[in-house]
This record gives C-alpha cells, sequence and structure tokens, in this order.
C-alpha cells in the first residue's frame, strides 16, 4: 500500500458544545477550540474532528441539520470557522467536518417545501409512501423508538425516517438531491476543511421494506460518484465514514484505493463486545482472549488492502477509561495509559475523543432511592424511556448555591401522565466537580413529596416497605 500523509495522523474528535466556552454563555465555541491549539499542537494532534456545526434545532445534538451552508450561532460565525481553519494550517492540523448525509432536520427548507406539495421539486428529496393516518406502511423500528414511518396530514403521506420524527431521510435516489449535497461539499471545501467524517453514511440505501440495506452495492456506486464530484478534486482530503452495519470485507472494499470512496471507515465491532452498543444497559462480560482476538482480526484483515480507524470511543458512548480499563484512584493512571499504548501500538488511525487524553471518567448520576447511571447513554435511555409514560409541565431549579468544588441545586419537577394523574417531586442535587470544572458526579437527594414521618407512631421508627412512588 502506497503511504499517505494521514497515515500517521492522529486525530482529536471536538464535541464543541462542551469543549471549550470563550464567552462565558455556558457553551463551547470556535474561539474556545481555537484558544486551545497550541495544547492540541503539543498533544501531536494533526486533524481536529468537529462535531455537528451547521445550523441546526438540536433535537439530536446537531445531527438534524437545517441549513447545510449556515453556522450554528452558539458557536460562531463563518468567519470564526475561517479563522479556526486559518490557525489550524499554521500548526499543521486540518480540520474535520462531521457532515450528515442521510437525513436532514424537518426544519430544513427542502422538507418544508417536500411536506406542503406531492408534486413540487422537493417532496422526492424525500422517501415517502402511502397510508392512512392509522395504517403506516410496513417498517422496521427506528433507531429512537417507534415506527421509521411517521404520518404528515398536509400531505396525507407518510415519510422515512432511519432515527428521530424530526430526522427525515433523504432520498439517494434523486440525482437533483445528490447534486446539491455535492456543491455543499464543495462549498466547505472551498473554505478549507480537509477532512470529512460521514454520519451514518451505509444508512443511504433503503431495503424496500422499511429499513436501511446496508449491504447494498449502491452505497458504493453513490460513493463513487460523490467522490468524484466533490472529494476527489482535491488531493489533500481526508474521509472516513461512520458504518456501523460493516463487515471485514466491506471495510476492504470501502477503503480500497483503487476503488476511489473513502480512505477509512469507523466499524463497530469494538464497539459492541460487550453488548452496549446493542441497547444492552448492563454490559455484558468479555475475555481478554475476545478483545485480542476482535483486534487482530481488523489488523490482518486490512493490512494489504484498506486502513483501520483506531477509536475506543466517541460522543456516542461512554468514557474508554471506565468502559475499557478501571477508572479508580488506585488504577486510573495506569489504566489510561495501557489503553494508549494499545491504541498507539496498532496499525491505522488513532481517534481520541476529547478529555480521553487526561483521563476523563463516567460522569455518576446516583438517586437517592438507590439508582446509579454510570454513563450518558444510560441517563438517555432512563430519560426518554420515562417520557414514554407522560409529559413534563414543570422542571425548574429554585435555588443553587456554589462553594468550592461542590454545587448544591434545589429543583421541582412537575409531570403530567398518560392516565391523566399529576405526580411531582423535588429534592436536592450535589454536583462535584473536577480541578477543570467538567462535572464529576451528580448525587440527588430527597423529595419533600411523597415523603412520611417514620416516627409518627412512637420513638420506635416504622419504615415503609415498599418503594418510593416515583412514577
Amino acid at each position: 500500500m502506497d503511504k499517505k500523509w494521514w497515515h500517521h495522523l492522529t486525530a482529536y474528535q471536538i464535541y464543541t458544545r462542551s469543549f471549550c466556552d470563550s464567552n462565558g454563555d455556558g457553551i463551547g465555541d470556535f474561539q474556545g477550540i481555537i484558544s486551545k491549539l497550541d495544547y492540541l499542537q503539543e498533544l501531536g494532534v494533526g486533524a481536529i474532528w468537529i462535531s455537528p456545526f451547521n445550523d441546526s434545532p438540536n433535537y439530536d445534538n446537531g445531527y438534524d441539520i437545517s441549513d447545510y451552508y449556515a453556522i450554528l450561532k452558539d458557536f460562531g460565525t463563518t468567519e470564526d470557522l475561517e479563522e479556526l481553519v486559518k490557525e489550524c494550517e499554521k500548526r499543521d492540523i486540518i480540520v474535520m467536518m462531521d457532515l450528515v448525509l442521510n437525513h436532514s432536520s424537518n426544519e430544513h427548507p427542502w422538507f418544508l417545501e417536500a411536506a406542503k406539495d406531492r408534486d413540487g421539486k422537493y417532496h422526492d428529496y424525500y422517501i415517502w409512501e402511502e397510508g392512512t393516518e392509522d395504517q403506516p406502511p410496513q417498517g422496521e423500528g427506528a433507531f429512537f423508538g417507534g415506527n421509521v414511518w411517521e404520518w404528515t396530514p398536509q400531505i396525507q403521506e407518510y415519510y422515512y425516517h432511519t432515527f428521530s420524527i424530526q430526522q427525515p431521510d433523504l432520498n439517494w435516489k434523486n440525482e437533483d438531491m445528490r447534486k446539491d449535497l455535492y456543491t455543499m461539499i464543495r462549498y466547505w471545501m472551498e473554505k478549507g476543511i480537509r477532512g470529512f467524517r460521514l454520519d451514518a453514511i451505509d444508512n443511504i440505501v433503503k431495503n424496500g421494506h422499511g429499513g436501511n440495506d446496508q449491504q447494498s452495492e449502491k452505497i458504493h456506486t453513490y460513493l463513487q460518484e460523490m467522490n468524484k464530484y466533490s472529494f476527489g478534486l482535491q488531493d489533500n482530503l481526508l474521509t472516513v465514514g461512520e458504518t456501523g452495519g460493516t463487515t471485514l470485507e466491506m471495510a476492504k472494499v470501502y477503503s480500497d484505493p483503487e476503488r476511489k470512496e473513502l480512505d477509512m471507515v469507523f466499524q463497530f465491532e469494538l464497539m459492541g463486545i460487550d453488548g452496549v452498543r446493542s441497547g444492552n444497559w448492563d454490559p455484558k462480560s468479555y475475555t481478554l482472549h475476545d478483545l485480542k482476538k476482535l483486534m487482530e482480526k481488523w489488523q490482518v484483515g486490512l493490512e494489504q488492502k484498506g486502513w483501520n480507524s483506531l477509536f475506543l470511543g466517541n460522543h456516542d458512548y461512554p468514557r474508554a477509561l471506565s468502559r475499557f480499563g478501571n477508572d479508580t484512584p488506585e488504577y486510573r493512571i495506569v489504566s489510561g495509559k495501557m489503553l494508549a499504548t494499545m491504541i498507539f501500538g496498532m496499525k491505522g488511525t488513532p481517534y481520541i475523543y476529547q478529555g480521553d487524553e487526561i483521563g476523563m471518567t463516567n460522569v455518576i448520576y446516583t438517586e437517592s432511592w438507590s439508582p446509579q447511571y454510570n454513563n450518558r447513554k444510560t441517563v438517555k435511555h432512563w430519560f426518554q424511556e420515562w417520557n414514554t409514560r407522560g409529559k413534563v409541565v414543570i422542571w425548574e431549579i429554585k435555588q443553587f448555591f456554589h462553594k468550592g468544588d461542590q454545587t448544591i441545586v434545589e429543583w421541582y419537577f412537575k409531570n403530567e401522565m398518560n392516565n391523566g394523574s399529576i405526580e411531582e417531586f423535588d429534592g436536592i442535587s450535589l454536583v462535584e466537580w473536577t480541578e477543570d470544572n467538567k462535572i464529576k458526579a451528580l448525587k440527588e437527594f430527597g423529595c419533600n413529596r411523597n415523603t412520611y414521618n417514620p416516627y409518627q407512631e412512637g420513638d420506635t421508627p416504622q419504615f415503609k416497605a415498599e418503594k418510593a412512588n416515583w412514577f
């Protein structure tokens, strides 16, 4: 295999919102990234992959784009991005853009027009099926729950969405739609973007039965076309595709330089070794032998043709140190060094998620009545599942106090359940902070509602046998 300039590159993923806040509004931004470039250069970073920064209503953390040409105001301006690119160039760092091409936001102008007129130009930019309001087309389950088909009363049709209802899938069969995407990519190339991470790119072809055909040969046809009219116009670009359904053989095809599709892909076999990727919130056990066998499979398999992307975590997963190592004070540092040695000792391009280089661990959320949620995905799962049972009426912070590395927050919550009943509770949470102002732990205490007095009958306490009635 011919050596490429990116074969010895280390990439660093930045989730802008939580990386560095330059103006004190509590939201990370481009100027915050600029202020940390010397630090990243010192680390040896050669590329920064920035999570989606296009304009978005943020139903899915920016992966629901409402304007492919605009910058989310929280992060800054186009001028701020151009400054970031220039400052990166001074330090031999390239900027990688997170490009969402499988779907748009339902607030994108294309979709707003598509949902108004069956005969309009943009209607065929998305995927539609006939049906009635109470009888949707046959389909699989959407990634974020529910059916993949969503009813649109204005035109009496269903649209397809792999993920949330706010993320209608684009119709890659439509040539005009594809051309518009390629034009948009060239725009960002002209702005100096030299890397592209293609989100959920192996979902762009549908199987005709309400699901994605991730093994379709048609995906390769589209990628080759896209390369011809965008990425392939420059020699100094890096592309990586998120291909959650890929096999080793498919990855060889994707990253074969002779095919001119992608430079490398993210495969998720490692991310599924403990069952977390499959939605198992209680990870299954695995052995060191299992891990070594999996790593060897991809190292040897892509040795002659193709290229590996090496990563232990990103914005979708728990912290690598807490997941694959031991984050207790006794073993945290040695575990972190072990994981770093493993990643950097293999053939491929390492991708480091922000904070992993300093051994950041999972946030621990503890409820006073016993549950403990050890990662963001579990908290998200709890929240989404709980919201299927009712609707939030009030959720407010009454007051808070901060001293040193701790913040005490008093809050009140009220919810209207699907059966019409009203549930409410309040309490106090203790937030513990790290030295660099990251949340270390969140502990919840109390509840003035649904309480009782254990000393009501005398000096000997009488405790309730049942669990607290919180929903």
